[in-house]
């Protein structure tokens, strides 16, 4: 593995990197050649003194990213493996259900040609259990998120009033606020 490591407000030692690159090269057991593969590193120091670090390993069918923070920065380097990994775990899960469900849909097929009855098993990945209609009304986004706190919302979607373009506002793990714009 490649390791991109840098530091905001924070010099990464030879300790530090050295633990990064111990928890994340613990990941290399889930890829077959881990040669051609980068990992992006970014760890941050703020002014509450609270540390944060974002790995970021873009793969071609895959990019694995998480972020984490805590007053410890070798806690949130533990906890941003241990994501990882869930990631990776959860990815490979679901591309071995595909397998399987293909291998399934490949003896239906042959079973269906020699006329016998064919096993019928669907499983929904993901179920939608509510849908709301609403109308978006023309507002500027601070009136959005005026409205968003109102409701209880992490999100709110909204027409901008000044270009007419359908948008987003939503609050961030930081309790600050982000904004989508669609084109």
């Amino acid at each position: 593995m490649i390791y991109n490591i840098r530091g905001e407000n924070i010099e990464v030692t030879p300790a530090l990197r050295k633990y990064v690159e111990k928890k994340i090269g613990k990941l290399e057991r889930y890829f077959e050649n881990t040669e051609d593969v980068h990992v992006h590193v970014n760890l941050k120091v703020y002014n509450d003194k609270q540390g944060k670090i974002e790995v970021t390993i873009p793969m071609p069918q895959l990019l694995l990213r998480a972020e984490e923070r805590h007053d410890d920065m070798y806690a949130a380097i533990d906890l941003v493996a241990d994501k990882l990994e869930r990631q990776i775990r959860k990815h490979k899960t679901k591309v071995n259900r595909k397998l399987r469900d293909r291998d399934k849909e490949a003896k239906q097929v042959l079973a269906v040609q020699t006329n016998a009855p064919a096993e019928e098993n669907e499983e929904e990945e993901f179920e939608i259990v509510r849908t709301k209609h609403f109308s978006l009304k023309p507002m500027d986004s601070e009136e959005a998120i005026l409205q968003m706190n109102l409701l209880g919302h992490n999100f709110f979607i909204f027409t901008n009033a000044e270009t007419n373009r359908t948008n987003i506002v939503y609050r961030r793990k930081d309790g600050k606020y982000g904004l989508i714009e669609a084109n």
